[in-house]
């Protein structure tokens, strides 16, 4: 199975670059896991395909605002750090822009003196490992001196930070947003729960390795990026019971089916529990849990295409995108949605 097998032709001007109002406006388009038939409906529709006795997963992760600029000590030269993982205290694994201006043992400040930094490594692959350091709680400075780290197809300037989170988002600790979430509003996650479907939380901090592109010719050949997952045990007793009862686990995103995948994987079921996953899931892949899958248009060749391809067959994603493409679908972070049952 080749990487070019995944692409497909996407017009720039179908890249959504704001989210739409309100959250639940988007289009979604839902398809048959089975016979491959595409229905055209609005994002607040999805409780139509929705039953009493399932139950919807989502991730919580709350996106850091994990973009911040400092300058030199020395030179006061202006230098872009992106943090991408939490090594210990205020240590930070991070991704420097000039990469020359953060050797090690350069120190940095920022927000005119609200936390300073010291370069101790460069890492082989070109990442910083970094000591930061501030008079207050970390996250809280970097609440006041942090951008949003939007992705690289995105140009626009977000003017709310909050549109780059869920609703319902809780744990900070992600480099992207689990965006898939991004299209519930508290009304609609309340009617769904008010027709008898319970919603449940896993926590899986997406990393920006999530945008790494397949650079492989043979799929099989890619090494995933590792990220950080909980599964509480309420939601795994949701999930138990859903099963028992005859009810569809649908995961919210990618990154909850890959977190439940991963469990259930190395368990033989879902159970609560922590750890990493670099779980790859391509055509060929059985699934363990999932009945349902909600989610946003991904990018050509990526890991992410290939995910759903595995969920909802080559053939009929293929096709779904391309229906997408030529009925001016928004695609990617902020763009409409897919439903897969």
């Amino acid at each position: 199975m080749k990487t070019s097998d995944f692409y497909y032709d996407l017009p720039k001007k179908l890249i959504a670059q704001t989210p739409i109002e309100p959250r639940d406006s988007s289009r979604l388009l839902v398809l048959g896991r089975e016979n491959g038939e595409i229905y055209h409906r609005r994002f607040y529709d999805i409780i139509d395909y929705l039953n009493p006795g399932d139950c919807l997963i989502a991730n919580d992760s709350r996106v850091l605002p994990a973009r911040i600029f400092g300058t030199k000590k020395e030179t006061g030269a202006s230098v872009e750090f992106l943090l991408l993982k939490q090594i210990k205290g205020n240590q930070w694994e991070t991704l420097c822009k000039p990469g020359k201006k953060a050797k090690a043992g350069t120190k940095f400040v920022f927000g005119n003196g609200l936390m300073t930094a010291e370069v101790v490594e460069v890492k082989d692959d070109g990442n910083r490992i970094v000591d930061f350091d501030c008079g207050e709680n970390f996250f809280a400075v970097l609440d006041k001196i942090g951008q949003m780290p939007l992705p690289p197809y995105i140009t626009e300037k977000l003017e709310d930070r909050e549109r780059y989170q869920t609703v319902y988002s809780h744990e900070l600790g992600s480099a992207a947003a689990p965006t898939a979430g991004l299209h519930f509003t508290n009304e609609l996650m309340e009617r769904i729960k008010e027709k008898g479907v319970k919603i449940a939380y896993v926590t899986l901090h997406v990393g920006l390795g999530t945008f790494r592109p397949v650079k492989v010719d043979d799929v099989t050949n890619h090494k995933m990026h590792s990220e950080h997952y909980e599964i509480p045990e309420q939601t795994a007793k949701i999930i138990r019971e859903t099963k028992e009862n005859g009810g569809r686990v649908i995961a919210v995103g990618t990154t909850s089916c890959r977190t439940l995948e991963s469990v259930a994987t190395e368990h033989g079921k879902v159970k609560a529990c922590s750890g990493w996953t670099d779980i790859f899931i391509y055509p060929g892949y059985k699934f363990k849990v999932l009945d349902g899958l909600i989610t946003n248009f991904h990018l050509p060749e990526s890991t992410l295409i290939m995910l759903v391809s595995a969920f909802a067959g080559y053939d009929n994603i293929m096709n779904a995108y391309k229906t997408a493409v030529d009925e001016q679908y928004r695609f990617f972070s902020f763009g409409d949605a897919m439903c897969i049952l």
